[in-house]
Order: structure tokens, then sequence, then C-alpha cells
């Protein structure tokens, strides 16, 4: 394998999604040499398959709502139905806006890009169509893709995963949604906006189940306000083609049919054939494994992303590539936080929290060292003028932090922001409530809640 250039790079990227082109972006700004190698389009799944197309689609959804629902806000309008080419057009040019933008970035930053499928061939190398490119350090970051059950077979057609879903040419009439975590009550949410009949099965006892469970049942409670019907706490048993589309079994024997399935249990690492396990790195079940600072137990690996076990978010991405780069650069860095990630599901209504869930506080503090305060939307001016219902949970520890934020309705993830510095500093009760919210904005409720935590509610009850 031949080296075609005598550079050897500071840093060896294999994958340009979210924290690969992220460690290169942070690298170079550094002064380090940074060599980024991806096989698709930069940017990865979430430019491409993943946040932005998927945000796009729900905001198309979210349109048409409001054309259905003008009438009660004053405005007649007339809703003809979905031109799902329009949409797709729509989708697309987000999308392309977007990556030319990085693309510049990465080209302004001389980072040098290199297209093509690598192989890890040795702990400071990755190969590249031929070419070998040599690294002081390799960043492991190739990602993951769609997750399947056995004897689940994608086709694409009929039984599909989230990448075929985003480039459907057809509103389908029916679908059942397999997974009612974020992937499938996103696209469960865009698809009953567009017109489908949608059914979602997941297996353990709640939608979102990872969230606190009020954010659950708040969830739940809106979805069946908005016909979107499932099935909660029974397993998958199989899934098979009808005449026109697929039936799909419980382990309980109740059965489902619709024009699609889509599968939506999860993303799997991308990590077999390329050379990880060759050059001795840990790994388990496919994930690569690292300590907290992104460091496998080979001195010069890294790895970040869905590549490794931490929380599968864009951002979280983002910080772990940043990592690597400035610890790399001979600066001090501070582990990810993983429960100060914030975390927002986009379907309507939005589901938004940073921090740990109730549940989880009583298991760390004891139950009676946990204070839960539930403030209800109900009483916020501006959720009223837009006509959306949920509340804001906040979890503390007795006379102290809070250490849980967890909200539902429409526009809370853009709420999410000051809730994450409340929760990673450590902010009390009576010091948020000392704060002074706009009004009338929903940002307020979060102060509201606050004031009310700290015994002196103003728009809610005592």
């Amino acid at each position: 394998m031949a080296n075609d250039a005598s550079t050897v790079f500071d840093l060896v990227i294999l994958g340009g999604g979210s924290g690969g082109y992220a460690a290169a972006l942070r690298g170079a700004q550094l002064g380090l040499d940074v060599a980024l190698i991806e096989k698709n389009k930069l940017g990865g799944t979430c430019l491409h398959n993943g946040c932005i197309p998927t945000k796009a689609l729900l905001h198309a959804g979210e349109i048409a709502d409001q054309a259905r629902e003008s009438e009660q806000f004053g405005v007649k309008a007339t809703f003809e139905g979905i031109d799902i080419a329009g949409v797709h057009k729509y989708k697309d040019e987000v999308v392309s806006g977007l990556y030319k933008g990085l693309q510049g970035l990465v080209a302004s930053r001389k980072v040098t890009y290199i297209e093509g499928e690598g192989r890890l061939s040795s702990p400071t190398s990755v190969d590249v169509e031929g070419r070998r490119v040599e690294g002081r350090h390799v960043l492991l970051a190739t990602g993951s893709v769609p997750r399947s059950l056995p004897g689940l077979e994608i086709d694409g057609e009929r039984i599909i995963s989230s990448d075929h879903a985003l480039k459907l040419d057809r509103v389908p009439k029916t679908a059942i949604v397999l997974g009612g975590g974020v992937i499938g009550v996103e696209f469960a949410s865009a698809w009953k906006s567009f017109g489908t009949d949608v059914t979602v099965i997941e297996g353990l006892k709640h939608l979102v189940p990872v969230e606190d469970e009020n954010s659950s049942k708040l969830l739940e409670r809106a979805f069946r306000k908005r016909g979107i019907k499932f099935n909660l706490g029974t397993f998958f048993d199989k899934a098979e083609y009808t005449q026109d589309g697929v039936r799909v079994t419980l382990a309980d024997g109740k059965t489902f049919e619709a024009e699609v399935l889509l599968v939506a249990i999860g993303r799997g690492p991308v990590s077999q054939g390329l050379g990880y396990e060759e050059q001795g790195v840990a790994m388990d079940r496919g994930f690569v494994l690292v300590d907290e600072y992104m460091r496998t137990n080979v001195e010069t690996i890294s790895a970040v992303g869905d590549l490794v076990p931490t929380l599968q978010l864009a951002h979280v991405g983002f910080a772990e590539g940043i990592l690597v780069a400035e610890r790399l650069a001979g600066l001090k860095t501070v582990p990810v936080d993983y429960d100060g990630v914030p975390r927002v599901t986009y379907c309507h209504p939005e589901v938004a929290s940073v921090g740990i869930t109730e549940a989880k506080a009583k298991e760390i503090y004891g139950a009676d060292k946990v204070v839960a305060l539930k403030y209800n939307l109900a009483g916020n001016g501006k959720s009223k003028i837009l006509k959306t219902a949920g509340e804001i949970k906040l979890v503390q520890v007795k006379d102290g932090a809070v250490v849980g934020v967890h909200m539902v309705g429409d526009r809370m993830g853009e709420q999410v922001g000051e809730a994450q510095l409340i929760y990673n500093w450590e902010a009390l009760p009576a010091e948020v409530a000392q704060l002074i919210h706009a009004h009338p904005t929903q940002n307020e409720a979060l102060g509201e809640a606050h004031l009310a935590l700290a015994g002196k509610p103003l728009h809610s009850h005592d």
C-alpha cells in the first residue's frame, strides 16, 4: 500500500459525520494537521439521513396541521393535501444549503478531505482505496445505521427503515411504526400530520421510554387526542406480506396490518470489517469502548459519536469530537456529563429534557430526599396563544439543586437551553426564581415553575 504523501498528519479521522467533522474543524483551528476521510457525504447521518431532514418533514407536517386548524384562529384557509414531491424539494434544499456550507467550512480550515472508503490498517494509519494515510493519532467516527431484528428483513418497499422513509415517494394511507422511541414517534407524528393512519408498537410500557414517566404519559395522551394509535408492553413476534402490505404479529398473538412497516428500533454501530478488532481495539456488541476522554485501549486511537456506547445524538458527537481535538492539542479537557446533555424529541407535541428522571433521582438520593413539581402550560400565556398543552416538571434534591427538567409541549425544544444551564450550573430553585423572564413567552414557564418550587408561585396555585 503506497503512501502517496510524505506527510504524517497529526490526526487522521475516519468518518465525516457530526463527531468526525467537529474534531476536524476544532483540530485544524488549534493548529493540528488533519486528514478527514468519508466514503459518502460530509455531514453524515445527521445532515443527510437524520436530524435535519426529519425535522424538515415534521415542520411540513406542522404547516399542514396549521392549515387544517386555521379557523380556530380566525383565519380561513383551505387544505388541499400534501404534495410529497414539494415536501422533498423543500427538505432537500435545506440539506443542500447546509451541506454546501459545511464543505466550505472544512475547506476554509485547510482540513485535508479524502473521499473514499477507509479501513484501519495499523494503530496509526488508515487505508483508503489504494492510499495509506498516516497519522500520529487516529480518530474512529464511522457512525451508525438503522437496526432491524432477527428474521425481519428490510426490503425498502413495504418494510422500511428511517432512511427509506425520508425518501418515500408517497404518503402511505396506513403505517405501522415498530419502536416508540425518538425515531418512531417523530415519524408517526409527521405521517399523521400528512394524513396517514398510524399505529406505533412499543415493547416497553411507555412511548419514549427513556424519558421521565410523566413525559411519556403526557405524550401518550396527546397522541390519543391526535388519533395516533399505539400498542404498549408487548414485543414484536413476526412480520409477513399481505396482498396489499404487511401484517405484524405480536408475542401475544395480536395482529396489525398496514401499507408499510417502519422499523424504528434504534441504530447500530458501523464497525464490522473496518479493521478495528484486528488492530486490537476493544469492542462490545459492535461498539468501540472508550474511557471518559474518548480514548480506546490502543494509545494512538480514539473514538466518538454513534460508534461508541454513549447517547446517539449529533450534539453529543460534536462535543466528543471537540474533546478529542482539544486533548490532542494539549488543552485541558473536561469529560462530557451525559446527564447534562439536552435531549429533544421533535414530535407534536415536543418532548425535551435535561438531567435525570424522578425515578433515577430517588434511586440515587432516596425517595425522601427528592422533590418534584409540575407546572401546567395552561397557566402560560404564550402557550395559550399557541393552543398547546403540556407541562414542565422539575426534579430537585430536597433543599438543593434542580437535577432534572422535563418538558412536554409545542416548542419545548427551544426552552431546553436554559434548562441545560439550570442543571449544569447546579442552580437552586430560588436562584432561578429571581431571574426575570420575558412575558409573554413560553420561556417564562421555566421561571414560573422555579418560582413555584421556591415557594412563591405567581400564575399557579400553591
